[in-house]
């Protein structure tokens, strides 16, 4: 009997995992931690080995797995036992039927030597909850829809409010940790950051000389959010004042060992390979998981993120961080919808920054140009490199769009779509 949660909220990669299980051996389902890969994966096993714990895991190692599963076997945590990759692996290369394995985890420790699932074993992503699964109003535009370039009429009214997605920046998109009153809230984000962070070098086989300097580190890369910012610019706000510096080879560690553990989320550059664009910045865009944990690394208080009057950013980004959460906001809802499509996500920026685009979204050769505006109305200096592009590449950019705060999704007589965050959907 497969086992339920009454308390499950859905999300949408419930039905992509389902079509993936009925159709294929091995799925493997990868996150941070804390975003609900076990309670999601669990909805569908018939039986579950917690490799975390010690007695599964050796009793696990031990057995001689020659038997295929009886249904579906679900391996939690599978890098604490890397082997069971291979060993889900061979199995399928057996004969594994449709919906054998289950696997969730994350990265295995540095030098662990697995061979690839490719074939095999099918990976995707859960990250922590977008605008539609948190509930925060029913989508009336559909980002599937943009991608086919119909130029459909847009329409639809929302009664969300800036406060409200400041609220929803705050509350985090962690399903254990949103239902918490605010104190407890900080208090479990605070846990998650130091214990994770601390854990992940751990389980890595990587010791960390400074801690301090480690969550300096992180810090400043929460200050750079939704910036392109060098990784030495990071460096240096996170090392101000400080004369002994640690190499820069030492925080490019720091950022591939919080990448593996997706504890980073970076927007990486839209390199067109179907038309060329000339003066590309290769530079990713810079987000963590969840803005949540952007606010408790920089300590901001509900109110002054608000009314702008948190401490801006020095030598990072220009401004109040209000906006810069907002487009994380925004960023991890499409990146959920975008990977319900099969869609990619990119972000555009030519050199000197003559034109830039905060999201690209790449599906069938096709994009939809997103910018992001902190603003309930669009003027017309903000749909500019959006049309750029669109009389640059006709028949490549399937629509345009403007993500704002204000209450009315509606199509400019330009044709760039203007939607709330909160209608925008998969």
């Amino acid at each position: 009997m497969r086992t339920q949660r009454a308390t499950y909220i859905p999300r949408l990669i419930d039905g992509e995992l389902d079509e993936l299980l009925n159709g294929l051996p091995a799925v493997a389902l990868d996150g941070a931690k804390g975003v609900g890969k076990t309670v999601t994966a669990r909805r569908r096993a018939d039986r579950v080995v917690r490799l975390d714990v010690d007695q599964e895991r050796e009793a696990f190692a031990s057995s001689p797995f020659d038997l295929l599963p009886d249904g579906t076997l679900l391996l939690d945590e599978w890098q604490r036992f890397p082997e069971s990759w291979d060993r889900v692996r061979r199995a399928v290369d057996a004969g594994a039927p449709p919906g054998s394995f289950l696997l969730t985890g994350s990265a295995p420790p540095a030098g662990t030597k697995i061979h690839s699932g490719a074939g095999r074993i099918v990976v995707r992503r859960l990250r922590p909850m977008s605008l539609v699964e948190r509930g925060v109003a029913r989508p009336t535009v559909s980002l599937a829809t943009l991608t086919e370039g119909s130029h459909t009429s847009i329409s639809g009214t929302s009664t969300v409010t800036l406060s409200d997605y400041v609220e929803e920046i705050f509350a985090s998109g962690l399903p254990g940790v949103r239902p918490l009153p605010p104190a407890l809230r900080n208090e479990q984000l605070d846990g998650y950051l130091e214990g994770g962070v601390q854990r992940e070098f751990a389980e890595q086989g990587i010791a960390v000389r400074r801690p301090q300097t480690l969550i300096a580190w992180l810090r400043a890369y929460a200050a750079a959010t939704a910036t392109t910012a060098s990784y030495t610019t990071i460096l240096d706000a996170a090392t101000a004042g400080v004369d002994a510096k640690p190499a820069r080879d030492t925080t490019l560690v720091y950022r591939d060992v919080l990448a593996r553990a997706f504890l980073l989320d970076p927007i990486e550059p839209w390199i067109p390979v179907f038309h060329p664009l000339k003066r590309l910045t290769r530079a990713p865009k810079h987000f963590l998981a969840d803005p949540a944990l952007a606010v408790r690394l920089l300590g901001l208080e509900r109110e002054a993120v608000l009314t702008g009057t948190d401490t801006p950013r020095p030598t990072i980004g220009q401004g109040s961080m209000l906006g810069a959460l907002f487009e994380h906001l925004v960023t991890q809802s499409v990146l959920v919808y975008a990977q319900s499509i099969a869609g990619r996500v990119s972000h555009m920026r030519q050199r000197e920054g003559r034109h830039e685009i905060d999201l690209i979204v790449e599906h069938r050769r096709k994009v939809v140009a997103i910018e992001v505006k902190l603003a309930p109305t669009v003027q017309a200096r903000d749909v500019r490199h959006l049309l750029w592009l669109r009389q640059l590449m006709p028949d490549i950019v399937a629509d345009t769009l403007i993500v704002t705060t204000g209450p009315h999704a509606y199509r400019r007589s330009d044709g760039v779509a203007v939607v709330p965050a909160a209608l925008l959907g998969p």
